[in-house]
């Protein structure tokens, strides 16, 4: 098996960077130069993002699409701050449909979100021509009464589950999925984040979730790969109602040790 750090020795300075920086200590110098043991590297990509002179690719990696980085400070914290407290969970979507390129955007966002172990396990579904049937679906079981689904049934008895109850109409509907819980929420972050600077509006439709965990139909369409489970659903659109300011909050509670 080759391995996933190459070392292009002409280039390396023997600066050590990469090796400090390598999680997994997969990396050491020899003769002034970076090398590579035969295990212990999780493609993490610290080397190649370390590295001042570029000697180091990742050979089974696409790096065509990366750049130099962008710290987060060159982004007001106060702007940021409150960006995020002026975020809503939006439920009134125009139709108006969601660009491809923008979709790439928002992906893009949750597949750089970090994972445990750098185990880079998300999976994203577009729900795209099968959305209007997993919502009938879902409809379905919660106007039936499903036994499974009855301790939400009755804690939100006499609501009204109109058709676009899970989806509210919006155009694009994104299922995170993953081993882990952690990482799909991450990167679920991410992308909310991504949406929001587009100008889009997102809700997390937590009662679909709860469909899926009961209907192995609604898993089946959704095709998701062995060993991944959906985490989060994501409606996402252009919001049809603006909000003037932020709103008040519990106090954080905190502890200091």
């Amino acid at each position: 098996m080759a391995n996933p750090v190459a070392i292009n020795s002409e280039f390396c300075i023997g600066c050590g960077l990469c090796v400090n920086d390598c999680v997994g200590g997969h990396l050491y110098l020899e003769n002034g130069k970076a090398a590579c043991k035969e295990s212990g590297c999780i493609s993490c990509g610290h080397c190649f993002a370390i590295c001042p002179q570029g000697a180091v690719t990742l050979p089974a990696l696409d790096a065509s699409a990366c750049t130099e980085v962008t710290p987060m400070t060159e982004i007001s914290s106060d702007v940021l701050l409150n960006a995020m407290k002026s975020r809503r969970s939006i439920r009134q979507f125009s139709s108006k449909a969601v660009p491809e390129e923008v979709i790439d955007q928002i992906i893009e966002a949750g597949r750089y979100a970090p994972t445990g172990s750098n185990a880079q396990d998300l999976h994203f579904t577009i729900l795209g021509s099968r959305q209007a049937e997993l919502e009938a679906h879902c409809l379905k079981l919660f106007r039936s009464g499903s036994k499974a689904l009855a301790p939400v049934l009755n804690r939100y008895l006499g609501r009204s589950f109109d058709d676009h109850f899970f989806f509210k109409g919006a155009p694009l509907v994104i299922v995170v999925s993953a081993r882990s819980d952690v990482n799909a929420a991450l990167a679920s972050s991410y992308m909310e984040l991504m949406a929001e600077s587009l100008g889009l509006g997102v809700l997390y439709s937590g009662f679909f979730i709860l469909c899926a965990k009961v209907s192995r139909k609604i898993r089946n369409i959704l095709n998701i790969p062995k060993g991944r489970r959906p985490i989060t659903c994501m409606v996402i659109g252009y919001p049809t109602v603006k909000y003037q300011r932020t709103v008040p909050r519990k106090a954080a509670k905190i502890s200091r040790l």
